[in-house]
């Protein structure tokens, strides 16, 4: 009789076990089918040349392609877009730069997280880090530089908006005294 009894407990443990694994198992698999449909989506489908053009006419149209155009014909837009042209070639070859920091920080207002001002050649630059992770030190040899100090600079992007009277410059290598300063971790998972 004691062995009946045993024998029924451990079947209904053997059923709770079996139970518990296919329920666990199913989370997975769904969760497997969830991560499967967000990355289908996240595909971006590539457009042809035709609806490029396309989507960009009709931006244009907007109010702010409106703007955007006006601010390109303007005397404003015009200088940061020579600015940007001669730095094209070292950013492009990702090339040392020599600057010379104008300001510690940037703008009020400014909505490009960490940042400084700098010459380059004869041209004034935004040398953007984006922003500070809380609690990180990331940027803390950075804060050391002061106006005047001359700095090697690399980088592979530079960009403009019209909220900005200078181009934007991706601070992602920086060396003053022959020491690095700076230098942007490499992105994770690719890319």
């Amino acid at each position: 009789m004691l062995l009946i009894k045993a024998v029924k407990s451990m079947k209904k443990i053997i059923y709770v076990l079996v139970l518990f694994l296919v329920v666990v198992s199913g989370l997975v698999f769904a969760n497997c089918e969830i991560k499967n449909e967000i990355s289908k989506k996240s595909i971006v489908k590539n457009l042809s040349n035709t609806e490029k053009k396309d989507v960009l006419k009709k931006w244009e149209a907007t109010p702010d392609g409106i703007m955007f155009r006006k601010w390109e014909a303007s005397p404003a837009g015009k200088k940061v877009y020579a600015s940007e042209a001669k730095i094209r070639k070292p950013i492009k070859d990702y090339v040392n730069m020599k600057g010379v920091v104008t300001s510690v920080s940037l703008a009020s207002g400014a909505r490009l997280g960490f940042g400084i001002m700098v010459k380059i050649n004869s041209d004034h630059y935004i040398l953007s880090f984006g922003l500070e992770k809380s609690g990180s030190n990331e940027f803390q040899k950075l804060k050391s530089l002061k106006v005047n100090d001359t700095i090697i600079i690399k980088s592979h992007s530079v960009s403009h908006a019209p909220k900005y009277l200078y181009p934007i410059i991706s601070g992602d290598y920086v060396e003053r005294d022959s020491k690095i300063i700076y230098k942007r971790a490499p992105r994770k998972g690719g890319c």
